[in-house]
């Protein structure tokens, strides 16, 4: 199973890109270690306070794929609160 998680961010009081980069970047690499998931930027990479990230996990069980990416969106909302959760979106594969 592959599960996707696509996450609808809004990143309020940035400037520029490379300001909403330097916001971003922490949160894509502590994503990637504190749940040893596959983590990328996917669309909105010219608007500076909105982006669209997708985490990508794989398991050989729908349910833990599931609760998985929704521990990831639960962990989001708690620990990073610069950042506003506009939209979330698992699709398991």
């Amino acid at each position: 199973m592959l599960g996707i998680l696509t996450l609808h961010l809004h990143i309020p009081g940035c400037k520029s890109l490379k300001e909403k980069r330097s916001r971003l970047k922490p949160l894509l690499t502590r994503l990637h270690r504190e749940f040893n998931i596959s983590v990328a930027e996917m669309d909105l990479h010219d608007t500076w306070q909105d982006t669209i990230i997708a985490c990508a996990v794989v398991s050989n069980d729908n349910k833990q794929a599931q609760r998985a990416l929704q521990t990831v969106v639960a962990w989001v909302e708690a620990n990073w609160p610069d950042m506003t959760l506009v939209d979330e979106s698992i699709e398991i594969i």
